[in-house]
């Protein structure tokens, strides 16, 4: 039996309930055009999903789950976890943002969190950094999911003539754009952003820039295979799916250490945090030396299927359950 029949046996057999703020019910289809990372997660895991505000519907004689995953909102946080626990043998953390942010709370919430994270049985976690933090944090056991994108719905991408830089994020303090805005102007091309909830008033008038619509993920990866380069300064570590949908389609993304996807797949784009020297003469170098590019082009591909395709985030959820006294 291979690796990713072996997990969605887990799924199958375990019976793992997710929670999150999202509205949808059930298990999330391969063929979901919005799938994003969480939604890559619980397919795989064959996980079913729950809205975490809205679970008074469970009845006593509910089956109860294996394993219940709870992501905690960032702007509405607080959720009945003892009503999940009564429903879930086991109940785990899943990290959501940077593992900071939860001290912008006031403080009664900053103390209610947590002592939320004292009450699961392990927590998951984005990069090796996090894992260090929490564990510090909780004395919990602490395993890593690794950012995962699924194939079914872009694997049949058209061959295109790239031009054109990505910037990742949009002018605020959490994304960075406006750093990643002054390096991408080294490529000396277009300039494109996605549009996402902290999008700022003004931002339009930039010289250059032009804004993507809302759209879903599907869509997303089609829009990005079309640009040449990729630049994401977000200093707020969180997923890091932006480095890893450049990677997967061999665009070179520079970005900060700190997130494994960035390191592991654009390592000779990766800079210390706040080096916009560095960033800048990266980018001309891609922008001048074909070789360098053609070198960093190949080594995103290569090491997104060595470190983040779902026959490698299968082994690595598997191991972590053999390994961890979490039994599920």
């Amino acid at each position: 039996m291979d690796v990713s029949r072996r997990i969605r046996k887990i799924g199958m057999e375990q019976r793992i309930a997710w929670f999150t703020e999202g509205g949808s019910q059930g298990r999330i289809p391969r063929n979901f055009r919005g799938m994003r990372n969480d939604s890559a997660w619980m397919c795989t895991l064959g996980a079913e999903h729950y809205n975490i505000h809205n679970i008074d519907w469970w009845k006593a004689d509910t089956k109860p789950y294996d394993l219940g995953i709870v992501t905690i909102p960032k702007k509405n946080p607080q959720f009945n976890i003892e009503k999940i626990r009564s429903h879930c043998k086991q109940v785990a953390f899943m990290q959501e943002g940077p593992h900071w942010y939860f001290q912008d709370y006031p403080l009664d919430q900053q103390i209610w969190y947590y002592n939320t994270l004292q009450e699961v049985d392990f927590l998951f976690v984005h990069n090796e950094i996090d894992k260090k933090y929490y564990e510090g944090l909780t004395g919990k056991p602490c395993m890593l999911m690794p950012c995962l994108m699924l194939e079914d719905n872009i694997n049949q991408l058209p061959v295109v003539e790239r031009s054109g830089v990505m910037i990742g994020g949009n002018f605020c303090s959490w994304y960075g754009g406006f750093d990643s805005y002054i390096v991408a102007q080294e490529f000396e091309c277009n300039i494109t952003a996605p549009s996402m909830g902290r999008r700022i008033e003004g931002e339009e008038q930039m010289p250059g820039l032009t804004h993507l619509p809302y759209m879903d993920w599907t869509d997303w990866i089609h829009r990005l295979n079309d640009v040449k380069y990729g630049v994401h300064l977000m200093r707020t570590h969180a997923a890091g799916t932006f480095a890893l949908n450049c990677a997967y389609l061999g665009i070179p993304c520079i970005g900060y250490k700190g997130l494994d996807t960035q390191e592991l797949c654009h390592p000779d784009c990766t800079i210390e945090f706040g080096d916009i020297t560095k960033a800048k003469q990266i980018a001309e170098k891609l922008r001048k030396d074909e070789e360098f590019y053609l070198y960093c082009n190949n080594k995103a591909k290569e090491n997104y299927k060595k470190y983040f395709n779902e026959d490698k985030f299968n082994t690595t959820i598997e191991k972590q359950f053999k390994v961890s006294p979490v039994v599920i």
